[in-house]
């Protein structure tokens, strides 16, 4: 399934949204507001400053951000230049960033201050990155050679250059983890993104005026609806970080009507003590997704919050919209059906062909299980620099997203397994080849396995199983801290078992299938 939007670029639909709503209030931050007039001054203000940088369409930009007002300026600005953005998780660690830069070949670095110390440590390894400009409060705290941000928006006129943009250019790379061990770089195009924006606004239930609450990081997936949301007069309610207190108070105070949330953050909004204490009825919508979710748990929430949850599923490769499970489609009136329907992730989007393909290459029946495939609307272009994995992603015009699932009598798709070596925690891909390299660079482990084991908070957490070299010693935390000090807390095993052998399938690989069975026992799905 492919489409063209001919003509329609992100930056259009910023434009679009300021033309028709220039006086409404667009983003809250901390109590302070801006409309969406603010919004594309200061945009093009900063577009100007770049373009008067020597920064050009088709260049790429790194984003080592927090959520901030300045998140949204520089998208809107980047899409003016027809620039590409190359988001930056800040879980993941100073190689990853620098190998992500260098890869993509960023030429700015649009950062945070209070990622000063870790982009100064960076400098020295970045291999085409020119320019660096800081969002800071006080200019005194950007280093020497530096741009601060805001003061190029106040010195710069709101001028943009004009670029002609094409349906097929970048618009940002989205990394992931790779198989390999290094990231691989997500290419979307502008169609993708328009594509991702028609589906989020077909199926998420999202209504004219909402006050949207942004708690999860704009650099992930919360950004995917920064557009959707301004395109009919919302509000962009930007938090820095989550806290489940602090989101209470806002949802009373600013009286937010949706949001989109990981399954770990509304366990934590349910376990909170205070919970009944604030008014909460202007919620109407909470999109949730990136991980799977406990049914026992969801069903807490419906029966505690009301009928008001919205579920998707996607991935990085095809943004948030493979299939979705409405607000409406939550509300079951028998138990036992409604428990499994909260297994399930919804129905694919009007915008999907989803189809389970078995070991033969062919459909497999309703019920049986096999590889989840799609062809959608908003697919990536493939990995950058990396023909051979795209190659292995997109066959026929199809997305093999790693998954195994089935469908029900009703349509409904379900996750059992999954056939790529990977571990969602808490709505992050964790691919666990990099851990066992940087296992296998301590001197005592002779062999490792990384798993995922199921976990009622975070999903998955990242389970290490090792055998020692004979004679050798070594202890769970040493390894875990081994890990941790390499590539950052994110993707440091949680747990450590010592195993006198790792079981190796009859081709001599490592057996995950054999390893993850004791854990996963009585579950009914193996993620």
């Amino acid at each position: 399934m492919t489409t063209m939007f001919h003509g329609i670029s992100c930056a259009d639909l910023y434009d679009r949204s300021v033309a028709a709503f220039r006086q409404n209030t667009a983003i809250i931050f901390n109590d302070e507001k801006y409309t969406y007039d603010d919004l594309q001054k200061k945009a093009y203000s900063l577009a100007n400053a770049m373009n008067t940088m020597g920064l050009k369409k088709g260049d790429r930009a790194g984003f080592l951000m927090a959520n901030c007002p300045e998140y949204i300026f520089s998208e809107y600005a980047l899409g003016k230049l027809g620039m590409v953005r190359v988001p930056l998780a800040v879980l993941l660690n100073s190689k990853d960033h620098i190998y992500m830069m260098n890869q993509s070949e960023c030429k700015v670095l649009v950062y945070h201050e209070k990622m000063i110390a870790r982009v100064q440590e960076m400098i020295p390894a970045l291999e085409t990155v020119k320019h660096f400009i800081c969002v800071a409060k006080d200019p005194a705290v950007v280093p020497a050679g530096h741009e601060h941000l805001q003061s190029l928006v106040d010195k710069n006129p709101p001028e943009v250059p004009k670029v002609e943009h094409d349906c097929e250019d970048l618009v940002g790379i989205f990394y992931t983890g790779g198989t390999t061990g290094l990231p691989k770089g997500v290419m979307l195009t502008q169609n993708t993104w328009v594509g991702t924006f028609i589906s989020e606004m077909l199926h998420l239930g999202l209504d004219w005026d909402e006050v949207f609450a942004f708690a999860t990081p704009l650099t992930h997936a919360g950004g995917c609806l920064i557009l959707p949301i301004l395109l009919k007069r919302g509000i962009c309610e930007i938090h820095d970080h989550f806290d489940p207190k602090v989101f209470l108070q806002r949802v009373e105070k600013v009286k937010i009507t949706s949001t989109f949330i990981v399954p770990t953050m509304l366990y934590a909004l349910l376990d909170n003590p205070d919970l009944k204490k604030y008014d909460l009825t202007s919620l109407r919508n909470v999109i949730y997704g990136a991980s799977a979710i406990a049914p026992a748990r969801l069903k807490q929430a419906v029966d505690t919050l009301g009928p008001i949850f919205t579920q998707l599923f996607g991935q990085t490769e095809t943004p948030m919209m493979i299939s979705a499970l409405s607000r409406q489609e939550h509300v079951i009136a028998d138990p036992e059906k409604r428990m499994k329907i909260y297994t399930s992730c919804g129905r694919p989007v009007m915008s999907a062909d989803v189809r389970i393909i078995g070991e033969d290459g062919k459909e497999v029946p309703c019920g049986e299980s096999g590889d989840i495939v799609c062809r959608t609307i908003n697919m990536m272009s493939g990995y950058l620099k990396n023909p051979e994995q795209t190659a292995e992603t997109i066959r026929n015009g199809f997305l093999w997203t790693g998954d195994v699932g089935k469908f029900d009598e009703e349509g409904y798709l379900y996750i059992v397994d999954r056939s790529k070596d990977m571990i969602v925690s808490g709505g992050f891909n964790i691919f666990p080849r990099e851990i066992e390299d940087t296992l296998h660079e301590h001197p005592a482990v002779k062999n490792a396995a990384v798993i995922g084991v199921p976990d009622d908070k975070w999903g998955e957490l990242v389970k290490a199983i090792v055998v020692l070299y004979p004679g050798k010693t070594a202890t769970a935390e040493e390894l875990i801290g081994f890990v941790k000090s390499k590539k950052g807390s994110l993707v440091a095993p949680k747990s450590v078992e010592f195993w006198e052998e790792i079981p190796l399938t009859n081709l001599g690989k490592i057996d995950k299938k054999k390893i993850r069975a004791p854990f996963w026992k009585g579950q009914d799905r193996k993620v």
